[in-house]
């Protein structure tokens, strides 16, 4: 059965309604279906995937939304996948393992090129593809951040989706950005230059650990930003730098949006308006996890070298597709609470949150560098009753951007 088709599949009257097609094609794979607020990539437990011809699960998250899910491929020593292509966007992050991938492009031509930890790789639209393991020894995974969601229930048909012969040879873009190559770009978002928005275009990042990024300080001191148009698609990707000593401002934006945590150590918090306490998540590479929709989240640095993530959802910087992700486009993302947009400054936060990270920094002998911003032995001098209660989030004032 490849679509929902009530005479074929026994579906009676009374089962036509509230359905999902999405996870029903998912819990048909026949591979693990995870689901938490985050996961360990590296650690997921696998099963055979038939679609593929390898091993593979589903990374479902909480705060995945309606859009966008993640799942993970793993190959075997000496194996690679089925050729494959569908009408779903997606983002491959190469979490461990070496090896290589071959797109077959509109008119039969093709294009390889090889991969290590922490490439990223996008594959055209409805291109055929297929991943290679290049070791004989050692199993290879990969992370595919993808709106498969929104393609498999707005046309709820698998064949369409999997066995579509249209072509987008639009898509394709030119040879040099399956080696690599591409074209920075810049906009200025919302009239400010603390937020100009610098872009490379491509379809394939070697290595996000050493990738050029550009500063970026509206979303705090020293914060460094690239943000990638990969194959035309609609769906975002960026990747951010948190600088030694220093960590990032507090926001919240729409659902959809699985960060990976690329190199370093630290970890993130979150929370809604009006929690007693915070969620926090781990920060090291394979872990992955999704803010739910307007949840506040801040990441934090604790280790004694820069700390990078990569953050993939739906709404590029070309094609923003919903109104949330147009406004972050414009500059809305990087505006405060307390004028009507998302971000929360360093003076607004509670004070609980900068006398954590001093006491987690302490513990791995890194030097604080955000004295100019905060009265630290005024901080650490607070009473504990001074600081009991929900967590302090500034409400926001104005329309919500």
């Amino acid at each position: 059965m490849t679509g929902i088709d009530v005479a074929a599949s026994g579906i009676g009257l009374t089962d036509r309604f509230l359905l999902d097609p999405y996870m029903d094609w998912a819990n048909g794979e026949g591979i693990p279906v995870h689901l938490d607020f985050g996961h360990d990539l590296l650690a997921l437990a696998t099963g055979r995937w038939d679609r593929y011809d390898a091993r593979g699960c589903f990374a479902h998250t909480h705060g995945r939304g309606d859009f966008m899910a993640n799942y993970v491929i793993e190959i075997e020593p000496g194996r690679k996948t089925a050729p494959l292509k569908h009408l779903y966007e997606a983002f491959f992050y190469v979490l461990e393992g070496h090896g290589s991938t071959t797109v077959t492009l509109p008119g039969g031509e093709t294009r390889t090129f090889e991969w290590e930890p922490k490439a990223l790789f996008a594959v055209p639209l409805n291109c055929t593809y297929q991943i290679f393991n290049g070791s004989g020894q050692n199993q290879t995974r990969v992370s595919c951040t993808n709106d498969a969601p929104l393609t498999i229930n707005l046309y709820h048909n698998l064949d369409f989706v999997f066995a579509n012969p249209f072509e987008f040879p639009e898509r394709t873009g030119a040879a040099k950005h399956f080696e690599g190559e591409g074209e920075h770009q810049t906009y200025l978002r919302g009239g400010n230059a603390a937020t100009t928005q610098n872009i490379w275009e491509t379809n394939f990042v070697h290595d996000l650990t050493s990738f050029k990024l550009y500063d970026l300080e509206a979303r705090g001191k020293g914060s460094r930003n690239v943000a990638f148009i990969l194959a035309d698609g609609t769906m975002h990707a960026h990747t951010s730098e948190i600088p030694a000593g220093r960590y990032k401002k507090a926001h919240r934006h729409a659902a959809g949006t699985h960060v990976h945590a690329v190199d370093g150590e630290g970890y993130s918090l979150l929370w809604h308006e009006g929690d007693e306490e915070w969620r926090e998540f781990p920060w090291r590479h394979g872990f992955m996890y999704t803010p739910p929709f307007w949840m506040f989240h801040q990441h934090f640095n604790t280790a004694p070298k820069p700390a990078r993530y990569l953050a993939c959802s739906l709404g590029s910087r070309r094609y923003p597709f919903i109104a949330l992700r147009r406004r972050s486009a414009e500059g809305g993302g990087m505006v405060s609470v307390q004028q009507g947009g998302r971000q929360v400054e360093y003076e607004d936060q509670d004070p609980r949150i900068h006398r954590k990270w001093l006491a987690a920094i302490r513990q791995t002998g890194v030097k604080s560098d955000m004295g100019d911003v905060f009265d630290e032995p005024a901080l650490l001098a607070m009473k504990e009753a001074d600081l009991a209660g929900p967590i302090r989030t500034p409400k926001s004032i104005g329309p919500a951007i």
